[in-house]
C-alpha cells in the first residue's frame, strides 16, 4: 500500500509540475485568449463556453470550429516557451509573463511578448535578432521547465 500511496505521489507531483510549466492565470491559458486566432492574425479573447484542458491548463476559443481545431491537434497552437514570454526566454533565461495581445507568428509557431510599462519587448525581439534571440530560448527552456 505505501508504495501504491508513493507512486501516487510522484504521478500527482510529475502531473502538477508539468502543468505549471505553461503560463496561466487561474488554470486559464494566455489569460483566456483564444491560440487558434493568432494563427489568423488575430488576439481574440476565446469564451467559457467553447474550452478544452490541455495538459492541466484550460484554454478559450471563440467559437466551436475554433475547439475542433485545437482538440484534433493541440500541439499546433502552444505558443512557445509554455507561453512566457519567448524574448525574457532567450535573453535572461527566465519565465515573464505576457500581453496575450502581443504576439508573432513565425515558420508556424506563436510567440508571445510581455508589453507594458513602455517596454514592448516583441519590438525588443525584432531589433535584437529574433533568429538569435530563439537559439539562445531553446536553450534555456530545457532548464526553465
Amino acid at each position: 500500500m505505501k508504495k501504491l500511496i508513493t507512486l501516487f505521489t510522484i504521478l500527482l507531483i510529475s502531473i502538477s509540475g508539468f502543468a505549471q510549466d505553461f503560463y496561466s492565470k487561474k488554470g486559464v491559458a494566455v489569460e483566456g485568449y483564444d491560440v487558434t486566432e493568432y494563427f489568423n492574425g488575430k488576439a481574440i479573447e476565446g469564451s467559457k463556453e467553447f474550452n478544452a484542458t490541455y495538459q492541466g491548463t484550460t484554454f478559450y476559443f471563440v467559437n466551436a470550429d475554433n475547439l475542433e481545431k485545437f482538440n484534433k491537434n493541440p500541439e499546433n497552437f502552444l505558443p512557445e516557451y509554455g507561453g512566457y514570454c519567448a524574448y525574457a526566454v532567450g535573453k535572461k533565461g527566465e519565465k515573464v509573463k505576457v500581453d496575450p495581445k502581443t504576439f508573432s507568428v513565425e515558420n508556424g509557431k506563436v510567440y508571445l511578448f510581455y508589453n507594458a510599462w513602455g517596454t514592448n519587448t516583441l519590438e525588443l525581439w525584432n531589433e535584437e535578432g529574433a533568429e538569435t534571440l530563439k537559439k539562445k530560448a531553446d536553450e534555456n527552456w530545457v532548464n526553465l521547465k
